[in-house]
């Protein structure tokens, strides 16, 4: 396999991470900047490291995993997703609505707890694409090292263009951010 062939595969298995890395610049409009480079190197690591696990466990455990991928993934985002609607759509009391005024004044902070979950949930499909390496005998490492590099700079792209839209849509990108976790949670499912 040629390196477009694995530049290629590596724009394909970004894209959920892409989604959901446009979507968090979209909802958290103050992500520090250690965050904001956090996002494009987990999503990366974790794109890079599922098809080196699948090349190496093969068989043992793919029937497994590819059966139950897709319902983890629509659990997972979904339920991301689903709560940035009902933070932003939600019917709040006046103390909890007061008490939110003071966290928007601040901004919603993204947590390294629900980018790793983030990451995880968007890598998942990449196992399957290990296993079809080890079958292909492709070299892995330099694979995975240029699938780990496309999904880090596309993420970042995404991040920045996902903030710009935030600052164009203003309270409304969260909402849009959450329906596109929740549209990539029912994809999962098809």
């Amino acid at each position: 396999m040629g390196f477009i062939e694995i530049i290629l595969i590596g724009l394909g298995l970004s894209m959920d991470a892409v989604a959901v890395s446009m979507a968090n610049g979209m909802a958290y409009k103050n992500t520090t900047k250690a965050k904001t480079l956090a996002m494009p190197i987990l999503f990366g690591v974790f794109q890079g490291l599922m098809p080196l696990i699948g090349y190496f466990a093969g068989g043992l455990f793919a029937d497994v995993i590819s059966k139950y991928a897709n319902i983890l993934v629509f659990v997972i985002l979904g339920f991301i997703g689903g709560k940035m609607l009902k933070d932003n759509l939600g019917h709040k009391d006046e103390e909890e609505a007061e008490t939110e005024k003071d966290v928007e004044s601040e901004g919603k902070v993204l947590t390294y707890k629900t980018l790793f979950i983030q990451a995880i949930a968007t890598s998942i499909d990449a196992f399957a694409v290990g296993i079809g390496f080890s079958a292909m005998q492709v070299s892995i490492i330099p694979a995975v090292s240029i699938i780990m590099l496309t999904t880090a700079i596309c993420c970042l792209i995404a991040i920045l263009a996902g903030k710009k839209v935030s600052s164009l849509l203003g309270g409304k990108a969260e909402i849009l951010g959450g329906l596109i976790l929740v549209i990539i949670a029912v994809k999962a499912l098809f």
